[in-house]
């Protein structure tokens, strides 16, 4: 499902390219630490101005951002 391969998708690059926690990661983009944690569960329909926060903080493109996906 879209859901759980974005998380997954999300939680890898969060890894790789910051060195934050979830809770840490959830502050630097303005969003509830608890929301975050559920969209990297894969349990939250989330809105695209979400994506695109979470695609700033990491510093990277929307495109990238949805890079691979299917192979989540």
């Amino acid at each position: 499902m879209i859901k759980e391969k974005f998380g997954k998708r999300i939680k890898k690059l969060r890894k790789e390219k910051t060195d934050l926690s979830q809770e840490n990661f959830a502050y630097l983009i303005g969003m509830d630490r608890t929301y975050y944690s559920s969209i990297e569960n894969g349990n939250r329909n989330v809105s695209l101005i979400n994506i695109e926060k979470i695609a700033k903080g990491l510093k990277i493109t929307l495109s990238e951002l949805f890079e691979n996906i299917e192979n989540e």
